[in-house]
């Protein structure tokens, strides 16, 4: 026989067959992927990211500047800004206002303070 008439023959494919470890990759992997898919997509559609449904709804938080004295510390500037408040609301709104990535102030530094 010449080569061109020869055929190939494969031998007949057995048919796949998984052990327990394959069918927990084959199946649990992508349940694992979307899980962590929906969640994720839960996450994002729950999360309170709209502040205000119109610019009307939004208002304008009153603030005084304060030059900050040497010695003193946030705390002691929420203190004597509203001793009403509890001093940890007042702080937050000072570092949140002045976009402070530090808990500490400068003396000379001027800081924007809610008066509410």
């Amino acid at each position: 026989m010449s080569a061109s008439t020869r055929h190939n023959v494969s031998p007949s494919a057995a048919p796949l067959r998984l052990t327990r470890r394959g069918r927990i990759v084959l199946i649990g992997v992508p349940l694992v992927l979307l899980t962590v898919l929906l969640l994720s997509l839960s996450g994002f559609f729950n999360s309170p990211a709209k502040a205000s449904d119109s610019s009307a709804d939004l208002a304008v938080t009153p603030t005084v500047t304060v030059t900050v004295q040497p010695g003193q510390s946030l705390w002691t500037i929420a203190g004597a800004v509203d001793p009403d408040r509890d001093a940890r609301d007042v702080v937050a709104d000072i570092v949140q206002l002045n976009n402070l990535s530090a808990g500490s102030v400068l003396p000379g530094q001027q800081l924007f303070v809610p008066t509410r």
